[in-house]
This record gives C-alpha cells, sequence and structure tokens, in this order.
C-alpha cells in the first residue's frame, strides 16, 4: 500500500478497560459509580472500555445504551464494545454503537497474516549464535504519600503501587491501580486494583474504613467496621467462588 494512500490500517497496542457490569438499571450503576469515583469527571482520564456482562444478572429487555455511555463518560471512560450478552441484548447495543467482542478478543495479536510465498532456498549453515543474558525486569513502581490527607482530599497513584504512612482521614480517598499499603489508620475510603487488576491487595495497620474496593469489587461500612477488625491490622483481597469473585476482608498478623 502507498505510503499517501487516502486510507491505511496498522496494528496497534492500545490500553482497553475490561469494565464489568452486573446491570443496566442507571440508578444502580449511577450509585455504584459515585462510591467509586466520586463522579469525579477525569477519574478515568478519556480510557477506552469493554462493557462485560458476563456476570450479569438477568437484565431488562430494553437497556438505554446511549444513557449508559454518557454515564461513564462522566467519569472520563469511553465505551467501545460489549461481551457477555445475550444475542437480542447485543443487536440492540450493536444498533447504540457497542459492537460485541470475544474475550479472546482482548488480547488478540494486532500481527497480520503472511501471504503464501515461494518458500526461498535452503540458507548456508551459520554459527551457533551467542545468547546474551536476559535484561532484568524493571522494578514495579512503587508512590509513597506521606502526609495526611484530609477529608475531601483524593489521592491517586496511577499504573503503580502505593505506600501511604500518614493517616487516610474520614472523607478523603486512597486511589491505586495496583497495590495499596497503609501503615497509619484509613477512616476514608481505599480502591486498590482501579484499572481492573483483580490480585491486587490492600493492607493496613488500623481499619476503620468508610469504603474499601479492589478492581471494582467494593463494600462499605456504613455501620462502622466489625467489631473484630476495628482498629485492627487487616488486608483486603478478592477471592474466588464458583467462578465469581468476592471482596474479601480478613484480619492481618503483624507478629
Amino acid at each position: 500500500m502507498a505510503k499517501d494512500a487516502p486510507i491505511q490500517f496498522k496494528g496497534t497496542s492500545l490500553k482497553i478497560i475490561q469494565t464489568q457490569l452486573r446491570t443496566t438499571d442507571l440508578a444502580t450503576l449511577h450509585a455504584a459509580l459515585g462510591e467509586l469515583t466520586g463522579n469525579s469527571p477525569d477519574f478515568f482520564e478519556n480510557e477506552l472500555a469493554v462493557l462485560d456482562f458476563s456476570l450479569a444478572e438477568p437484565l431488562t429487555a430494553s437497556p438505554d445504551w446511549p444513557a449508559i455511555c454518557d454515564l461513564l463518560r462522566g467519569s472520563g471512560l469511553h465505551a467501545i464494545a460489549t461481551r457477555g450478552l445475550p444475542e437480542e441484548l447485543a443487536g440492540t447495543a450493536l444498533a447504540a454503537g457497542l459492537p460485541a467482542v470475544s474475550a479472546d478478543a482482548l488480547g488478540r495479536s494486532t500481527a497480520r497474516p503472511k501471504t503464501a510465498e515461494t518458500p526461498p532456498p535452503a540458507p548456508a549453515p551459520e554459527p551457533a549464535p551467542i545468547i546474551a543474558p536476559p535484561a532484568p525486569e524493571p522494578a514495579p513502581r512503587t508512590i509513597t504519600l506521606d502526609k495526611p490527607l484530609r477529608s475531601g482530599q483524593r489521592f491517586y497513584a496511577k499504573g503503580s503501587d502505593l505506600i501511604v504512612t500518614a493517616m487516610i482521614s474520614a472523607g478523603a480517598e486512597v486511589i491505586a491501580d495496583g497495590n495499596i499499603h497503609i501503615y497509619a489508620p484509613l477512616r476514608g475510603r481505599a480502591l486498590a486494583g482501579a484499572s481492573g487488576d483483580k490480585t491486587a491487595r490492600i493492607f493496613t495497620t488500623c481499619l476503620e474504613a468508610e469504603l474499601v474496593s479492589v478492581a471494582g469489587i467494593y463494600r462499605t461500612f456504613e455501620a462502622g467496621v466489625p467489631a473484630e477488625l476495628a482498629r485492627q491490622p487487616a488486608t483486603v483481597g478478592l477471592t474466588e467462588e464458583g467462578g465469581e469473585s468476592r471482596l474479601t476482608v480478613a484480619a492481618l498478623a503483624l507478629r
């Protein structure tokens, strides 16, 4: 294809967030999104998303797809496709500009298939290659927050783990795409695995949280943290039960 052709196709590697939704009810989604993002318009910084309904409960017959897209766009997340929908709902989503993709498509290679060619002549024997030692993998990024976070303040460690050595006040929020370690009282909100990492965890030496979340699955403590965990070291993570991810909050032994 000529370099100056009016249209060209090239493979790319894009970061796409797999957003698991269990319902298409707007009120429920609005409330959950508010809990997770604080309705911040730039929370996701214009990132792309595939709406995954593979774990959804029975859905309404006629979801309002434009309204769902507008709701997500309000937090900076742009829906581009769906997966896991029954056939009839996949058709209505497609009509709204959301094509269906398979699970394999999210990790599909962008390499183009080679056309058949005449086999080249056998090459002459080459000397044994010199194998260089593998380059060391870069250490994962970690951001440290050493100042108290006041009510109404938010701190986001994008693409990294977060270490906190000061108190997170009630009404404050810490977010990380990786793990969160808090060596101080956690009285506000902590959201780990914000980009969908289900292996992320939260560690704190003093659990007094209002909300904890891992990969979008959250738990609130409106009635207070359970007595056996209140003001104690604790860890928060996801466990798989029957093919479904569940949030687990457990005591953390430091001795």
